[in-house]
């Protein structure tokens, strides 16, 4: 009797394990199922690493998402050093927002790896200039980064790319031809943000760019022309790109960019446009000047 209730035993919690290793199992399983979205940041300015990890939450939290966010160290002056880039070997997406890095070789080829493999890219504001490597430096051609993985002027200055002054603001509005875009759900048909507006036109957005959202300066410094400020385009590997040229921290405060920037990592990782929005998310971050 006595070896047989150790039988009884050993078998019930031979039970127990295999049941608690297939549940650990198919959690995993499916948590793998879930698009990672590798955030890059690191600019002096206008506290991306403080905005995107509350939209990395929020994906996290409401979106079926896996996130990680990578930082600038020892903090978002340091121009040459983002650790955990590795990470983009296994990322789905990867979203940039960096100001005039200066990263090692051995740094850049994870990034350069991961544009070569076709998969979707998003960026932010200044990383139409990401990189500012001196003249001749053997990686000088990433100062260009704007241009071949966003669809943007190749740099400050480059094509005209400038600004109407840091006094000024942006009134934004759907383009009307693309008011069906599905990235542009839920997204007002026009909106106000505090995001001074840069000038890229007449050269980019590159060709082949669809241009979603037009801006409109208020109280520039110098006569101004309207410009796009949220457009899709292609990488020469074919990976799928969204540019927004806003993305000052007051922007994040907005309600349609918010939604704008949900829907389009949606739309970059192959997953369909929420049909329930979760709502606003709390983004108060201060501006550094």
């Amino acid at each position: 009797m006595k070896h047989l209730k150790s039988v009884v035993c050993l078998f019930t919690i031979g039970i127990l394990l295999l049941t608690a290793f297939t549940s650990a199992a198919q959690s995993q399983k499916k948590q793998s199922k879930k698009p990672l979205i590798v955030f890059v940041t690191g600019d002096h300015e206008y506290s991306g690493e403080e905005t995107l990890p509350l939209i990395a939450a929020e994906l996290e939290k409401n979106y079926g998402m896996r996130t990680l966010v990578l930082k600038a160290s020892p903090d978002h002056n340091s121009e040459e050093n983002i650790p955990g880039l590795e990470a983009l070997k296994d990322a789905d997406l990867a979203v940039f927002y960096l100001r005039w890095r200066r990263l090692p070789a051995d740094q850049v080829k994870f990034i350069d790896d991961y544009l070569k493999s076709g998969k979707p890219v998003i960026g932010f504001r200044t990383s139409t200039h990401a990189f500012n490597y001196p003249k001749g430096h053997p990686l000088e051609k990433w100062n260009t980064f704007g241009e071949f993985a966003l669809g943007a002027p190749g740099g400050w200055g480059k094509g005209g790319h400038t600004h109407y002054g840091h006094e000024s603001s942006t009134d934004v509005a759907i383009i009307p031809a693309e008011r069906n875009n599905p990235i542009l759900t839920g997204v007002k048909p026009a909106f106000h943000v505090r995001s001074w507006l840069y000038h890229i036109v007449p050269d980019y957005p590159s060709k082949g760019a669809t241009w979603l959202l037009m801006g409109t300066a208020v109280d520039p410094d110098k006569k101004a022309v309207e410009n796009p400020v949220a457009w899709t385009w292609k990488t020469a590997a074919g990976g799928k790109v969204f540019t927004t040229t806003l993305g000052h921290p007051d922007d994040f405060q907005d309600e349609s960019f918010q939604r704008l920037l949900i829907n389009a990592m949606h739309w970059a990782v192959g997953k369909p446009i929420p049909k329930k929005w979760a709502g606003k998310v709390d983004i108060q971050v201060p501006y550094r000047q």
